[in-house]
């Protein structure tokens, strides 16, 4: 068993202190009510800096943790928005903030530490950015200094990489976490949250970008890589066990002047969905000094939307149809319909679908997201996206809504499902909803997409980060099982929340010391 990790903080850091050794006894966590908060200001916690660079220790349980919640679930997610006395324009822009909450025995430690990305550092030693992040750019101090940025820009070598979107365990047993970047595939410790070293793919396919949502299963890592020179997308393998992608087969855009964003992508059992949106990446905005309401992409209505069906087997295209134009960061499942006598007849895709409207992206300005009044209903309506692919040859596939959008108040993002329906047929789903008037989603919501039903959950002036569902070991039901959120509260403070994942009741919350960041995506690592 590891002991607690105790040293001094670097000159200059941030004071560690309470970091504890897993299974010692619960620390009380001091409330934050009454004392004055040392904060760079009163904006609600979710949208503030953490506090320090590491902490760690076990918490007091409410209710009861189930015994076989056995694991570690961590998320990742921007938490550090300031460097000095300057402060991040956007969301993404942070430095990535790792969580951990850990399981045994009805007993849970939790911890958070920055994740050590050569940005971060670069930022820390010089006191200011040094690398281009998603709206900030390195100040220059003269011409020619932005000259050679852009030079390195094209090498990549100027490129952030900080790792502040996503964490996945692989099938070998690394844990990954994951952005935009390919340089931010960066291996950390799922125990002492420390950065181990980057993740060095060893294949020569190149390229600076990748998709920030990999696939991956125990079996394998699915991934798009998109070639911003000859507009299209390479769908590769990477085997567990090695850093070397293979490729499965290359899509090229239908339509565009470069290919559209893939944050994340849909898989069925046999088919890999490769979504064309007119959300397209731009080369002129990546080359710009500051940034575009759009940021690194165009809006381009007028190139239309696809969907391109790949055989995983034989890197054939199978499909390739024209859709109603979308705007999603994230698809939530995918999977083959098939008719009486077993022939694959269509892909069914569900996303999180923003009613292609493409301005959520400066929604999530800091300034934005810290000056909500609580009255004025800003958050732009949102649905799950349905669409329908047909493999019939036919030139035009379907989007619609798979449930009404106000069962979850119109709003709709970060999902999880039970992952043993990946590409499957399913039936549940969990995500962040919300209940207006709101500026962001502050709900959790089960969607039951049989009975076009949602169950939320709801905590006035909390912001809940994506839930995510664990499996009971041995379960038969597809929602047995626990729905994991961390929650950031309106007054500082924060907790880890558990739901049962077939009722959505809670069944078990723990406070934190102090609350947390707003975070993206988490991942499970079973106990061994």
């Amino acid at each position: 068993e590891k002991a607690g990790f105790v040293r001094k903080p670097e000159k200059g850091g941030l004071t560690i202190t309470q970091v504890a050794s897993p299974l010692r006894r619960p620390v009380i966590v001091p409330s934050l009510d009454n004392e004055t908060v040392d904060r760079r200001d009163l904006n609600h916690v979710a949208w503030t800096s953490v506090r320090q660079e590491r902490w760690e220790g076990e918490l007091v349980v409410q209710g009861e943790i189930p015994l076989w919640l056995k694991g570690t679930y961590l998320r990742n997610g921007p938490g550090l928005w300031h460097i000095e006395d300057y402060n991040f324009r956007h969301l993404f822009d942070g430095y990535a903030t790792l969580v951990k909450l850990q399981f045994e025995n009805g007993r849970l430690i939790a911890g958070h530490r920055q994740v050590e990305s050569e940005a971060y550092k670069a930022a820390r030693k010089n006191k200011k950015v040094c690398f281009r992040e998603f709206s900030e750019v390195p100040k220059y101090e003269n011409f020619m200094a932005y000259v050679g940025d852009i030079a390195k820009l094209f090498s990549g070598a100027s490129l952030t990489d900080n790792a502040n979107t996503g964490v996945v365990k692989l099938g070998d047993g690394r844990v990954v976490c994951l952005t935009e970047t390919q340089k931010g595939s960066l291996v950390i410790d799922p125990n002492s949250l420390e950065t181990l070293g980057r993740l060095e793919y060893s294949d020569s396919l190149g390229g600076l970008i990748h998709s920030a949502h990999p696939i991956v299963t125990d079996a394998e890592f699915l991934t798009l890589l998109p070639d911003l020179v000859n507009p299209g997308y390479l769908v590769v393998r990477m085997e567990p066990g090695t850093n070397e992608r293979k490729v499965i087969g290359r899509v090229n855009c239908r339509k565009g002047p470069a290919p559209g964003w893939v944050h994340s992508f849909p898989v069925t059992e046999h088919y890999v969905v490769v979504p064309e949106m007119p959300l397209r990446y731009c080369a002129q905005n990546l080359l710009r000094a500051e940034p575009t309401p759009l940021y690194k992409f165009e809006w381009h209505p007028e190139s239309k939307a696809f969907l391109h069906v790949m055989c995983k087997a034989s890197g054939k295209i199978v499909a390739s149809v024209e859709v109603p134009l979308f705007v999603t960061f994230h698809f939530i499942n995918a999977y083959e319909e098939e008719d009486e006598d077993g022939r694959v007849t269509a892909i069914i895709a569900d996303c999180c679908e923003h009613n292609a409207d493409a301005t959520i992206l400066d929604q999530l300005r800091l300034q934005n997201l810290r000056s909500f009044n609580g009255k004025d209903d800003l958050l732009p309506d949102a649905r799950v996206g349905r669409f329908t692919i047909p493999l019939d040859g036919s030139p035009y596939g379907k989007l619609e809504s798979a449930l009404e959008p106000d069962e979850h108040g119109r709003g709709m993002d970060m999902c999880s499902i039970n992952p043993t329906k990946l590409g499957k047929k399913y039936r549940y789903a969990y995500a962040c909803g919300a209940q207006r008037p709101c500026h962001f989603p502050n709900t959790l919501t089960k969607l039951d997409l049989v009975k076009k039903k949602a169950k939320n959950w709801h905590e006035a002036g909390t912001v809940p980060s994506e839930p995510f569902f664990v499996a009971r070991p041995g379960a038969t039901e597809e929602d047995d099982g626990v729905v994991i959120s961390l929650i950031s509260e309106k007054n500082g403070n924060g907790y880890a929340l558990l739901l049962d994942g077939s009722t959505f009741e809670e069944i078990a919350r723990a406070k934190l010391p102090y609350g947390l960041p707003y975070g993206l995506h988490g991942c499970w690592v079973p106990k061994e």
